[in-house]
């Protein structure tokens, strides 16, 4: 039996196989209830279309009435749902719609060429969609069921309008997201600027200490490799004895020696020797000789650590050494210095004694002045001090100076200043052991000084168990903490007691401005102006005080900000008022064994004043020009205040040097005691 339909063709085969189907494996009734969703579902995967060929099928005469009726055979369709699962499912031809065509091979030759035509006077490449997955043949498939699409022109205006939409909501987003990555980068950009603005360049100077092959790591080779030379000469010779290779150990060593000479104290390739290049050849062919007869991975990496855990052992005992002589020479009194106040004791008690006194006492209890405490033994700081001071002064007449020292250098600073008398201020220098109510009974320090503790902790730390428990701690060896010059700032309502408002000064500060704006500033009810200290976490209670012990832990913050002895604004009528010496009396007492804090001055200063300290502007005291080599040289020529705290004092030859000269500037260095002393810049 043959079915004949213009343009498509069914086999007799096929035929038969699709009535075969259809009778043995009849579809279920559910399977039947799903044909006309079936229907839907292929109309969505395989969109079809009328056909030129559908037209005026009558007239052309090709239907033979012995072909079967096309509405009642069974077709088998294969598929891929929306998920990607393949599907099967019996559909019958009448469900089809009219645009699917049927193609019989009788017609083939015949009707090839006139299909193609009316194809081409349709579309030149039309798409179609094949009934099935597999596409054996690019216009038909295993069944002759061919579905032909309409280009994109014949599409419904309705989905070409959604398909706008839909572009243009995609350039919209796209533009939307390319405008948000332009406003993030410059966004980046900004803060990028930000920061470099506030960038401190100087801060490189940090750097400069390191060695120059960190600059440039291509930089002094020959250098670099002689000492790894060295290195692994040692290493290979320590081996070579420990295997009896006498020859080779001695080889080793001289060349290490000779090495050693060729780089001398080079500190890059253009100081070494003209010979250095020839010594590294030769030590590269003694080393390649003990590479080959005594190389043994695990023998030598246990050598080379051996050697790296000596190298550290005597870097730290070095570090030790080298912190112990920083101390020593920092508290140390150079001879120049020792010199000045035996010559001013001298020419001081060959004066008459009416020419022993300061003139202007009436203005030294006058609290409408300016009045600054100046408490040092230390004669040529001191009188930097007060000179900056006074040339910076607006009102020179109006500012006193109270210096107090020790028995020692009473006579020498009154000395100083009677001949070299500030102009027009006032001048008043106390001895320390005149204030007779300064004793033990009443005050704690002065107590815990002459006890037997103590004493030990001082004076017997040359002793081994009391040498190793200080080592880490030398700077609280400093023979400061036993003057009472150093303690004598917490007493200050008693040391001057007429007086309502004072300025503490340390004796390694330079005064650059006039500090006559101070007495105005308002403490807003606190005892004590100071500039803070703590930048992020540094600086803070917690570095100063033992918070492991609950009397500390209970009462204080340890993020409490730090602020800094040195140029301190003193409310003394607030000062009574507190009872401010009672507070530093009572925390005082409650560390006689060391325990809440370690000897000085600002720990217990900051437990003092604890929620009594009122912020200074920054600008008002800036410090570590005695220790620190990268401050920002801006901030510190607009200081009113610059600070030498730490080891590296403007007088010592320690001092930084490019800090030197703001404190050298206020030294007076043409005066006759000074040159007699060989005190020079």
């Amino acid at each position: 039996m043959e079915a004949r339909f213009k343009g498509s063709f069914i086999s007799p085969t096929l035929l038969i196989f699709f009535f075969f189907f259809f009778f043995q494996v009849a579809p279920s009734p559910v399977e039947l209830s799903n044909v006309s969703s079936l229907r839907g579902e292929l109309k969505g995967l395989f969109p079809s279309y009328d056909c030129p060929q559908c037209i005026n099928r009558k007239e052309h005469g090709r239907i033979s009435a012995a072909r079967p009726d096309e509405k009642n055979i069974d077709i088998l369709v294969t598929y891929t749902d929306a998920n990607g699962a393949v599907r099967t499912r019996s559909i019958n031809s009448k469900d089809l719609s009219t645009s699917w065509v049927w193609r019989y091979p009788s017609d083939e030759d015949g009707d090839h060429k006139k299909t193609s035509k009316e194809v081409e006077g349709k579309s030149e490449k039309p798409d179609k969609l094949e009934g099935t997955i597999d596409h054996s043949d690019g216009n038909k498939n295993q069944y002759g069921v061919v579905v032909e699409h309409k280009s994109a022109s014949e599409l419904h205006p309705i989905k070409l309008k959604r398909q706008r939409l839909r572009n243009e909501r995609r350039e919209r987003r796209t533009a939307e997201l390319i405008e948000q990555d332009k406003e993030i980068e410059n966004q980046i950009q900004d803060a990028a600027v930000e920061r470099a603005k506030e960038l401190d360049t100087t801060s490189k100077g940090k750097y400069n200490i390191w060695r120059k092959e960190y600059e440039n790591p291509n930089s002094d080779s020959t250098l670099k490799l002689m000492r790894d030379q060295i290195i692994m000469a040692r290493a290979y010779a320590t081996i070579a004895k420990a295997k009896n290779e006498d020859s080779l150990y001695d080889s080793l060593i001289n060349h290490s020696r000779e090495s050693q000479l060729a780089i001398g104290e080079a500190t890059s390739d253009s100081e070494l020797q003209p010979s250095a290049l020839d010594r590294a050849k030769d030590m590269g062919h003694v080393l390649a000789a003990a590479k080959d007869q005594l190389y043994d991975c695990m023998t030598l990496a246990r050598k080379l650590r051996v050697m790296l855990q000596s190298a550290e052992t005597g870097l730290n005992m070095l570090k030790k050494r080298s912190a112990f002589l920083i101390q020593l020479a920092a508290k140390t009194v150079p001879r120049p210095l020792h010199c000045l106040p035996l010559l001013l004791t001298t020419d001081f008690f060959i004066r008459r004694y009416e020419e022993r006194e300061f003139p202007n006492k009436e203005k030294l209890e006058d609290p409408s002045l300016f009045h600054y405490a100046i408490f040092s033994d230390n004669v040529l700081a001191t009188s930097v001090v007060v000179n900056s001071t006074i040339l910076h002064a607006k009102e020179p007449e109006k500012h006193v100076f109270h210096i107090v020292t020790d028995k020692l250098n009473f006579p020498a600073m009154k000395m100083w200043f009677l001949v070299n008398p500030p102009a027009a201020a006032t001048i008043h220098v106390e001895n320390v052991d005149d204030f007779t109510w300064l004793n033990s009974t009443y005050c704690p320090v002065l107590r815990q000084l002459e006890s037997a503790r103590m004493i030990e902790y001082y004076f017997k730390a040359h002793q081994s168990n009391s040498l190793t428990s200080g080592t880490d701690n030398l700077k609280y060896r400093n023979p400061k903490y036993l003057s009472m010059l150093n303690h004598l700032r917490f007493y200050l309502p008693e040391v001057y007691p007429k007086l309502e408002k004072i300025l503490f000064l340390d004796d390694d500060i330079v005064v650059q401005k006039d500090l006559t704006p101070l007495w105005s500033v308002n403490l807003q009810g606190m005892v004590n102006g100071a500039v803070e200290t703590c930048k992020e976490s540094f600086h803070r209670f917690d570095k100063y005080l033992n918070f492991s012990n609950p009397k500390i832990s209970e009462n204080f913050d340890p993020n409490a900000c730090g602020w800094a002895f040195g140029m301190n604004v003193f409310d003394l009528k607030e000062w009574r008022r507190r009872n401010i010496t009672g507070i530093y009396h009572y925390w005082q007492e409650r560390n006689e064994d060391r325990t809440l804090w370690k000897l000085g001055t600002l720990p217990p200063g900051l437990i003092t004043f604890y929620n009594l300290t009122h912020p200074l502007d920054r600008s008002w005291h800036v410090l570590g020009l005695g220790y620190d080599p990268a401050l920002n040289k801006t901030e510190i020529q607009n200081g009113a205040v610059v600070h030498y705290n730490g080891n590296y004092k403007p007088w010592l030859n320690l001092a930084i040097a490019k800090y030197k000269a703001y404190w050298s500037r206020y030294v007076m260095f043409n005066n006759s005691y000074l040159q007699l002393c060989n005190i020079r810049e």
